[in-house]
């Protein structure tokens, strides 16, 4: 149990009315989770202002009222603080709930368009498999230890946010990698965390639908290495245009990483295959069983922060040489008859382009790749011409599908898409709503020596149409029509 005025530390805070001075048993932002002793934090959100159910949590025995306006009627019972950003000082009031876990823990953020799962994913099983409890929060799921918990966005919402990150103290654990979105950014979700170290993969085109513009969404990055203390690090990505910008005002020590460049930490690729990566970093080969040149900068991310934390270098390398890839992440199924299936995540149109790319590199001249991809419904809609030229450039053959449509009309998504097929490419390109057939249409395409691309969905076992969630998974359907087809 907290009492209010200690929950309101570090909080910018306008007017107080009633006395602070009182029991807080529970914080919430939810007006359906109310209960005795509760702190109720009314926070204009995208598509509700929790403001308007102030009176209906006065009714609910709420004990403290945070917001930004106060109701024309107070009650007596009820202490109200008037705050300049309730969802600012729902982040510091939950460090301070959970007795500010983040500061008990090594917590290194990753935040980027590209490779945040990855890199988080990798370096928690890195640490874990070498004897280091830690803990993972990411878009596929959240660990404390060897627990696992769900998850339902790239980073939680500060009390969910911070009940884990204390979780992972009870359990003794040393490190924290999360994975850190721009909209966990802007939303105060990291708001009073304490960070040993954030590092900085790439920024390409994605969730303009959010920010906007561009440099809206580059500012949403750059600001969570503003908010790096002194004697934490950033590492950054210089090989990327806004690298160096990300780090240009932050308190951190800066370490740059690179594969065309001299960096901190440098790369050299020297082998790319389907079976994984021969690396040199910084003069010492390595060899991964990750695949592609995206799959290099995460792999030096990976050993940059092992570094930096600490770890022997000849056991990092030795560590990442054992990881296998995320799921959904690059993850290649093959048929007995030597066509290579390939799901991954790949959703921007960097991302798209980096795997084709990677799979026109090892092919090298032999056999076709089909690719089949869509874009999500509800989503920023410039990317989906763009994605859809991409994919169009780089394949042999191109089938437009589903992919989450959401509350929108899939055949809306796919026009959207068509209209980035320019004149030459469209006799290659097939359009197949039901994602499905779109799969069993491009394995039946496919030659030995082919190379079928499912792009978008990755580790995702649903496909989202109207708000329902059904059943799918990429990989199953890959592999059952690899089978019906042997």
């Amino acid at each position: 149990m907290k009492l209010l005025k200690d929950l309101l530390y570090k909080c910018r805070i306008i007017r107080i009315v009633g006395n602070t001075d009182i029991p807080i048993q529970n914080l919430s932002f939810d007006s359906r989770n109310i209960g005795e002793q509760t702190a109720f934090v009314a926070i204009r959100g995208t598509k509700t202002d929790g403001h308007i159910y102030i009176e209906q949590v006065v009714k609910s025995a709420a004990t403290a009222i945070i917001c930004e306006s106060l109701p024309e009627k107070l009650s007596e019972d009820i202490c109200y603080v008037l705050v300049k950003d309730s969802s600012e000082t729902l982040g510091f009031m939950a460090c301070n709930f959970f007795d500010n876990p983040s500061q008990k823990l090594n917590l290194v953020g990753i935040t980027g368009t590209n490779g945040k799962t990855t890199t988080a994913t990798l370096l928690y099983r890195m640490y874990q498999q070498n004897g280091h409890k830690a803990g993972l929060i990411s878009t596929v799921r959240n660990y404390v230890g060897e627990k696992e918990f769900s998850t339902t966005h790239t980073t939680p919402d500060p009390i969910e946010l911070n009940r884990l990150l204390n979780a992972m103290v009870d359990e003794g654990c040393e490190y924290c990698f999360m994975e850190v979105s721009s909209h966990a950014i802007v939303q105060n979700r990291i708001t009073g965390l304490v960070f040993k170290g954030g590092i900085f993969s790439n920024l390409t085109h994605d969730h303009l639908d959010f920010h906007q513009t561009f440099d809206a969404y580059l500012q949403a990055k750059k600001s969570f290495f503003d908010m790096l203390p002194t004697g934490s690090f950033a590492i950054t990505n210089i090989d990327d245009r806004n690298g160096k910008i990300m780090v240009q005002n932050t308190k951190a020590a800066i370490y740059t990483m690179a594969v065309k460049k001299a960096a901190s930490f440098h790369c050299k690729i020297l082998e790319n295959h389907f079976d994984g990566l021969m690396l040199s970093i910084n003069g010492k080969e390595l060899w991964s069983h990750l695949v592609g040149k995206f799959n290099a900068y995460n792999i030096l991310a990976i050993y940059a922060t092992a570094n930096l934390l600490g770890f022997d270098e000849l056991e990092a390398l030795i560590a990442i040489s054992k990881l296998q890839p995320v799921d959904g992440r690059f993850e290649h199924i093959k048929s007995s008859d030597g066509i290579i299936g390939i799901v991954d995540y790949a959703h921007t149109p960097d991302a798209l382009k980096n795997v084709i790319d990677t799979i026109n590199a090892i092919q090298s001249g032999g056999g076709k790749l089909i690719t089949v991809v869509g874009a999500g419904g509800d989503r920023d809609k410039t990317k989906r011409p763009i994605m859809a030229k991409i994919a169009a450039e780089g394949s042999s053959i191109v089938i437009l599908t589903s992919d989450n449509p959401r509350t929108e009309d899939p055949l809306d998504i796919l026009d959207d898409m068509i209209a980035g097929i320019t004149a030459d490419k469209k006799k290659k390109t097939l359009v197949i709503a039901d994602r499905k057939q779109a799969i069993k249409t491009g394995i039946t395409m496919a030659q030995p020596g082919d190379v079928i691309l499912i792009a978008g969905k990755g580790h995702e076992t649903y496909q989202e149409i109207n708000g329902v969630r059904h059943h799918f998974d990429d990989r199953e359907i890959l592999r059952e029509f690899f089978r019906s087809d042997n």
